[in-house]
């Protein structure tokens, strides 16, 4: 009588342990489809960022003649 009630317990554990596992698998699929926030520092780091390369693609290297 007693290992009936302990077959029955660890069977309806081993089934929580696979409904976990498939709701993490599911929780998963969905968070990778959703877009990320992107933080109003990193907009701003990357603004910032953006506004640099285009003055160094817009910078001229000077030149010096030498005297001899």
């Amino acid at each position: 009588m007693f290992w009936k009630v302990w077959l029955i317990v660890a069977g309806l554990l081993v089934l929580g342990w696979i409904a976990y596992a498939i709701w993490r698998a599911i929780d998963l699929q969905r968070e990778k489809k959703r877009p990320k926030p992107k933080p109003k520092h990193l907009q701003e780091v990357r603004k910032s960022f953006d506004e640099y390369t285009k003055k160094m693609e817009q910078y001229k290297k000077p030149t010096h003649k030498r005297q001899q």
